[in-house]
């Protein structure tokens, strides 16, 4: 796939980090503002279209399983955040994948871009295989753990999160993939063959859940298993991408998987305050979705419901994210600490425009939304109190999903971890408990204690961003 000619491309090294910081050094000569905005704009697009059609099929997939009733929603519910912690030990690995391929493209070494891919392929195996055999073995104790009140939604949860496991390994080395050609810039490949994998599990969601066209009604299950066939489709198109030749970034069999520690160090070091602040934030997840699951059925179907909604605006700060993260990883592999600072700069702005659109649908179509889920009135008319709530904090929440993008950009995870510590293991589940169980707030004191740790995260990633510390890591 032909490569975007970014405007760093035009420009030879050499503005040091302590030069820039203190001459505060402008735009080079030969490059414009809109230049910049071209770049952040052709990596994001197909990041977002991805990322909010992806969560779009997500829905999709709740609404169906909506229409079996509160307890299915529940049941499904259940399996969210431990599926969540799973992929977020992924998410660890594929931090560090994208941040060193971007890297290595701003130094123009594909030799070892495609290293760090195939090392990061070597280590996903090896967790996907051994995590999908732990936790299918455990599933039961997990959903029973995460607040399971009757036998039904223990039950069909298990069975849910029992065959999610079987999709595991297509989802990490998907995921693996989609890190590598995002750190190399290249985000239309990884939404093709995403969106591809989320159209076929749309189909089989309708084909599985309800039994047509000849195929038994499966329920749960089937929702469990059509994504799991998605994921499979999704996995087949990036390994026929990634051994392609068109691509930055290539897997070929013959370079071989030997273990290669140097490379594996230099993933860990940064995907591990990554791991710490991912494991951190679902173990905080955890403890506040069961103070919601003590509420009771109905609201703990709303709250997944809002949850679900809330994902989709994630998608706006996690596209301009991607574009940030590439951009600032291939400057700072450059040594144009300017450049990485003014991309930076203009992926907040850009990003802050979708925010404000998504704050005004959330704000003056909250029943309509939550309606397409389940239309009992008592759903109807909690939910769209929650999804008020939500569009409220639209503009802080994408600001920080694109800021802690920058950061990973230029390898500086510590700072997000100890950020991702004091908001969501310490302030969202301590505040949610002293709002139901204390105050008798109900889901509304929930979603207080979730705006209030969104809110605190904001402020202190962008307290890092003006710092300007993270660009002091290109000399470390």
């Amino acid at each position: 796939m032909k490569q975007q000619k970014l405007a760093l491309d035009l420009i030879e090294a050499g503005t040091t980090t302590k030069d820039y910081l203190n001459t505060g050094e402008k735009l080079p000569n030969n490059i414009s503002s809109k230049m910049l905005y071209k770049d952040i704009i052709t990596i994001a697009w197909p990041s977002l279209v991805e990322l909010m059609l992806t969560q779009l099929a997500s829905m999709i997939d709740m609404i169906m399983v909506g229409r079996l009733g509160a307890s299915a929603l529940t049941a499904v519910g259940l399996t969210t955040q431990p599926k969540f912690l799973l992929i977020a030990i992924f998410t660890s690995i594929n931090v560090g994948t994208t941040a060193l391929v971007a890297r290595n493209k701003g130094r123009g070494n594909q030799k070892k871009a495609n290293l760090i891919l195939r090392q990061a392929i070597l280590i996903m195996t090896i967790l996907s295989i051994t995590i999908s055999i732990l936790m299918y073995s455990v599933a039961q104790p997990v959903i029973k753990f995460m607040g399971a009140t009757d036998y039904l939604s223990l039950k069909e949860g298990t069975e849910y999160l029992q065959i999610q496991m079987y999709g595991i390994l297509a989802l990490g080395l998907t995921g693996t993939i989609t890190a590598a050609l995002r750190g190399a810039g290249n985000s239309k490949t990884a939404m093709i063959y995403n969106l591809t994998g989320n159209f076929v599990n749309v189909i089989f969601n309708y084909i599985l859940i309800y039994g047509n066209f000849g195929f038994p009604k499966l329920g749960v299950a089937g929702a469990s298993l059509a994504t799991v066939i998605g994921q499979f489709t999704s996995f087949i198109i990036a390994c026929i991408a990634i051994m392609g030749k068109k691509n930055y970034v290539r897997f070929r069999f013959k370079d071989g998987l030997k273990p290669d520690l140097k490379t594996m160090s230099a993933i860990s070091d940064i995907g591990i305050p990554a791991l710490i602040e991912q494991l951190v934030m679902r173990v905080g997840f955890i403890v506040y979705a069961k103070t919601v699951a003590s509420l009771g059925t109905l609201p703990f179907a709303v709250h997944n419901i809002c949850m679900n909604i809330q994902a989709l605006s994630f998608m706006n700060g996690q596209a301009f994210a991607v574009s940030a993260t590439s951009l600032v990883g291939q400057s700072l592999g450059k040594k144009r600490a300017d450049m990485a600072k003014e991309y930076a700069v203009r992926s907040r702005r850009t990003g802050m425009i979708v925010s404000i659109i998504l704050m005004i649908l959330f704000f003056l179509f909250p029943r309509q939304i939550i309606s397409l889920y389940n239309p009992d009135k008592q759903i109807v008319d909690l939910g769209a109190r929650i999804l008020i709530m939500v569009s409220l904090i639209q503009v802080p929440q994408g600001s920080q999903f694109i800021v802690s993008g920058i950061l990973r950009g230029a390898g500086d995870t510590r700072a997000t971890a100890i950020i991702i510590t004091i908001t969501t293991l310490l302030l969202r589940p301590s505040l949610a408990i002293i709002m139901v169980n204390i105050f008798h707030l109900g889901l509304e004191g929930a979603w207080l204690a979730l705006i209030a740790d969104q809110l605190l995260r904001s402020l202190l990633v962008l307290i890092r961003f003006r710092s300007g510390k993270w660009i002091t890591k290109l000399d470390k």
